[in-house]
């Protein structure tokens, strides 16, 4: 097993070397079918961010960041429709945008080698800025309406025969613990969510992810490191799990075992790499979607 993830990695490598230069609606075409559409229901623009955003005494314009309803939807080659619809949903941190995220950390070339019978969700976020406010997403029913609008959407494409959704995966890096954190407290569609990936994310509302994985039965990965600024979070988050006597895995990612993703549900990997290295550097996207339940053929 181990050997056929590190060939699945060599051919992403050669599958990104390729993508900087393409634009994002041609450069998966090997791989599948990309929309990118723009929505009501997409987190921007939002009210509170109408005079843009302030960090580190820098301004960043609504015009320029906080003005973009996009939202990338990619269909896998492989996609069979069935009788619901499955959702893999992604959310970018600071100081990024769909477009780079996409080609940076490999998101399509690994989701589309998961080989899932799912769709493959990507709204746009705080653009280029270093800001993890999700906008509508965090407003009651928000993933609701935006998955009821893309439903809507990929009905009218012939891309899907029915408008029931089935599992929803929320996956997302650094800053995107807040609007994940929002969609699981309030998003309307909680009972969907089967799984939770953090990629060095859990900075605060750990609370609303205690409250899901209490009440919840969705498999939850986190994966920290020693200086994205998450280890302290994440291990009082294991402390209190122990407090609740709640089980979880823990494990360093140099030991991680392929079935510690498949029979454990609250999966805590502490990792040797950056910050930045979590999402593909050892194609850790493609394997935690691979060890989902969700879309399995």
């Amino acid at each position: 097993m181990k050997h056929k993830f590190n060939l699945v990695f060599f051919s992403l490598v050669i599958l990104t070397s390729f993508s900087f230069s393409q634009p994002i609606l041609e450069r998966y075409n090997n791989l599948g079918k990309m929309y990118v559409a723009e929505f009501s229901s997409a987190p921007f623009p939002h009210l509170e961010r109408d005079n843009g955003h302030k960090y580190d005494n820098k301004s960043f314009p609504k015009e320029e960041h906080y003005n973009d309803s996009s939202v990338a939807i990619f269909i896998p080659k492989n996609f069979e429709q069935k009788f619901e619809t499955n959702f893999v949903v992604y959310f970018h941190g600071w100081n990024n945008n769909i477009d780079s995220a996409c080609a940076q950390f490999n998101l399509i070339e690994q989701f589309s080698e998961s080989n899932k019978n799912a769709i493959f969700i990507f709204p746009e976020g705080p653009k280029n800025s270093p800001d993890s406010f999700g906008g509508k997403l965090e407003q009651k029913d928000g993933l609701k309406n935006l998955i009821n609008d893309i439903v809507k959407f990929l009905l009218e494409k012939g891309e899907i025969n029915s408008s029931k959704v089935g599992n929803i995966i929320l996956a997302g890096h650094s800053g995107a613990f807040r609007v994940i954190s929002f969609c699981l407290m309030r998003g309307g569609l909680t009972k969907n969510i089967s799984d939770v990936i953090l990629f060095d994310a859990l900075y605060a509302h750990t609370e609303k992810y205690a409250y899901w994985i209490d009440n919840f039965n969705g498999r939850f990965i986190n994966i920290y490191t020693n200086d994205g600024g998450t280890k302290s979070e994440t291990e009082n988050l294991m402390d209190d799990l122990v407090g609740w006597e709640i089980p979880y895995f823990q494990t360093d990612e140099s030991k991680l075992k392929i079935d510690d993703l498949t029979n454990n549900r609250l999966i805590f990997i502490h990792s040797d790499l950056s910050h930045n290295e979590v999402i593909a550097k050892r194609n850790q996207f493609y394997k935690f979607l691979k060890t989902s339940k969700v879309g399995e053929k």
